[in-house]
């Protein structure tokens, strides 16, 4: 039997076992492994908000890894300037820049930058989830497009704190 998961069904799994007790889950197909773990120690995720009360108190860690035909290597990200903050996805979902289609991005490149201010939004199970910043500064890198997916911790921008 094959099995294979969508975006949708992903997001509907990671709900359930957010809702539930469960510490760790593991999911096999010829194609692919799921593992979930919980109450595991996580690196810290600098400059960005905590996750709103609707969402799992325990963090999340996902890994997907094809075990069948070419990997799909994670996004390539320039490495940091010692200078900048970088500024993670606290929760897998999609990115966006604006508050709704249309509207003016909450930030550009050179846009200052107060702490607690909104820089984007993240939209996991239909949530929208806006990410502000914990510094004052300048940013400086958009690394992310508008409506892209984003995975728990990728950079999404940098800012020059100051």
């Amino acid at each position: 039997m094959t099995m294979q998961l969508d975006h949708d069904q992903l997001h509907r799994l990671l709900e359930a076992l957010s809702e539930s007790d469960i510490q760790e889950f593991r999911l096999e197909g010829d194609d692919f492994r799921l593992e979930v773990r919980r109450n595991l120690p996580t690196i810290a995720v600098a400059a960005a908000a905590p996750a709103p009360a609707t969402a799992s108190a325990a963090p999340i860690e996902v890994l997907q890894e094809s075990t069948a035909g070419p990997a799909t290597p994670p996004p390539v990200v320039p490495a940091s300037r010692s200078d900048l903050v970088d500024v993670t996805a606290p929760m897998v979902g999609t990115f966006y820049r604006a508050p709704a289609p249309g509207e003016d991005p909450f930030v550009e490149v050179g846009t200052r930058v107060n702490s607690g201010q909104t820089v984007c939004i993240l939209e996991a199970m239909k949530l929208m989830n806006e990410l502000e910043v914990e510094l004052a500064g300048e940013v400086i890198e958009i690394l992310v497009d508008n409506g892209t997916p984003v995975e728990f911790g990728q950079v999404l921008m940098r800012v020059k704190p100051g």
